[in-house]
């Protein structure tokens, strides 16, 4: 089977690389690798969720699921100080990554959590859930992820998630409308939809 961004343990060898990136208008110093979603900059996606998130009236922590090397968590941990980002992801050289990202950009306020889904995350809630979903896992692995981000939620806490419309953004809009009820469009650009749900 060929490996994925989502593998456990990436298999390739490690060849990494640094770049300079402008986020939320300020400069961020990330290294990312072979294995690991998003080599070579920070990905269009991402890039979109990171400029429109705003941080709910909730107070609470703040969860960036599938974190990969970190651009989301960092980004906005440094954006809000006043709140924990907790990080987690399932592939262990992105996550070691995600923590050097956040050293070497001098953000404290960040936790990291090996976790698949919810599964290293249990008893934890969130103001917010955050992610740019493993699309490559499969339809299915992306809903669990909305359903479990649903019961992670604390009362009026907002799942934002980014998706391709080629992708199936217009099917997990469906999905999340009938997990949460309604569904906010925060924005579209170049076939990409942030999706926003409260958990009302």
């Amino acid at each position: 089977m060929a490996e994925h961004y989502f593998s456990n343990k990436p298999q390739s060898k490690s060849s990494p690389k640094t770049w300079k990136y402008e986020l939320r208008n300020k400069v961020y110093t990330f290294t990312s690798d072979v294995g690991v979603f998003s080599k070579n900059e920070v990905d269009f996606g991402s890039r979109l969720l990171i400029e429109k998130f705003t941080a709910p009236d909730e107070p609470g922590d703040l969860l960036d699921l599938g974190c990969g090397y970190g651009p989301i968590g960092i980004s906005l941990a440094d954006s809000y100080p006043d709140r924990k980002v907790v990080m987690a992801d399932v592939n262990e050289r992105a996550l070691g990554l995600a923590e050097k990202n956040a050293k070497q950009n001098g953000v404290t306020n960040v936790e990291f959590t090996y976790s698949d889904l919810f599964m290293g995350l249990k008893n934890r809630s969130f103001a917010s859930v955050i992610s740019n979903p493993p699309i490559r896992a499969g339809k299915k692995t992306v809903h669990q992820l909305f359903e479990e981000s649903k019961n992670a939620l604390q009362e009026n806490g907002e799942l934002w998630a980014v998706m391709q419309k080629k992708q199936g953004a217009p099917s997990a809009k469906i999905k999340l409308e009938e997990l949460f009820g309604e569904v906010e469009i925060v924005a579209k650009d170049k076939g990409y939809y942030i999706l926003k749900a409260v958990n009302v």
